[in-house]
């Protein structure tokens, strides 16, 4: 968009701004800090200025190297560039941090299936999106992940119940535009009269939906 440069030009005099003040060290400090360089990474991961990403990525690491959240954002950078010796070693790091607590089993279990992903080890992968699952029925990210797995390991029937199942028994958290689109896809693929199945699927939305859905999704 023509409004990116200034975007961006604001985001760093405020990143600078906010490193530059003298409480900086502050808890309350450093989380700002931390926000507005993960936002500026996002974006940079997004128009593929990779090394400026990852600049940004590992100074939010700095600010919080006990986080694995935060330093978990690093291995998913490495990921999309395709560097997986140091997404691997990222995540390894990660798990180390995180000690074993609970608390984090989830975020674990879904870095372990983006490795799995991208080995294309998609039945390791399923196993991961279901641990998530299993800590949280409403996770519409590892639902969705575990469908489009499915599809990948040819098990397309499968692959449509998981989505189904989550949109029946969650339609809150699964009901977005990615499920949606998703399994419309699959229906294309999966039956010949996808039409009719599509067109159900459509007035199920319609009765449920918030108003700020986009109902184009299903491509009817």
């Amino acid at each position: 968009p023509a409004d990116r440069p200034l975007a961006l030009d604001r985001l760093y005099t405020l990143l600078s701004s906010v490193r530059a003040r003298p409480d900086a060290s502050h808890p309350e400090w450093r989380r700002r800090e931390s926000l507005v360089a993960s936002l500026l990474a996002a974006d940079h991961l997004a128009h593929r200025e990779f090394d400026v990403a990852l600049a940004l990525l590992a100074s939010v690491a700095a600010l919080d190297p006990g986080n694995p959240a935060v330093l978990s954002r690093l291995g998913y950078a490495h990921l999309q560039i395709g560097n997986l010796a140091a997404a691997a070693a990222a995540f390894r790091h990660v798990e180390s941090v995180a000690g074993g607590d609970p608390a984090h089993a989830s975020l674990l279990a879904r870095n372990r299936a983006l490795e799995c992903v991208v080995a294309k080890d998609y039945a390791a992968a399923v196993r991961e999106y279901e641990r998530c699952i299993e800590a949280d029925a409403a996770d519409a990210v590892a639902v969705n992940n575990k469908a489009l797995c499915l599809m990948y390991s040819r098990d397309l029937g499968d692959a449509i119940k998981v989505l189904e199942a989550a949109l029946e028994g969650h339609p809150t958290a699964a009901l977005n535009e990615t499920v949606v689109v998703n399994l419309c896809s699959m229906y294309e693929l999966a039956f010949v009269n996808h039409a009719d199945v599509k067109r159900s699927l459509t007035d199920w939305i319609a009765r449920v939906a918030p108003d700020d859905f986009d109902p184009s999704c299903t491509r009817m």
